[in-house]
């Protein structure tokens, strides 16, 4: 086949196809995260992140830290942190970009 040929099939299969490739990555994930258990975040912090609590204040417990010593870390305000976590204000990008270095955590994962 050369770069210019297509393949026709019908929307069931690309379907089907499609959900198998995301079962495989799903697969691919949990096989890393059973192989790098102290790299994954617990289950109880996993359920109140799903229950909608603030991940900015999910993972600086996690890292076991107050908020006054997260905010110095990442050079803001207490107060600033404080209405971040509790959901008052949502925080510029630079502000949460700050937050995620200190916490050595992605930016998604607190946006």
């Amino acid at each position: 086949m050369t770069e210019a040929e297509t393949v026709t099939i019908s929307r069931a299969e690309y379907d089907r196809l499609v959900a198998a490739a995301e079962e495989l990555e799903d697969l691919r994930i949990v096989e890393h995260a059973r192989a790098n258990p102290e790299k994954g975040m617990p289950h109880a912090l996993v359920v109140r992140l799903v229950a909608g609590e603030s991940p900015v204040r999910l993972f600086r417990e996690w890292r076991g830290l107050s908020g006054a010593e997260l905010a110095r870390r990442a050079g803001v305000n207490v107060v600033q942190l404080h209405d971040i976590e509790t959901g008052k204000r949502r925080g510029s990008v630079d502000t949460l970009k700050k937050l995620a270095v200190a916490l050595e955590v992605a930016l998604d994962d607190i946006a």
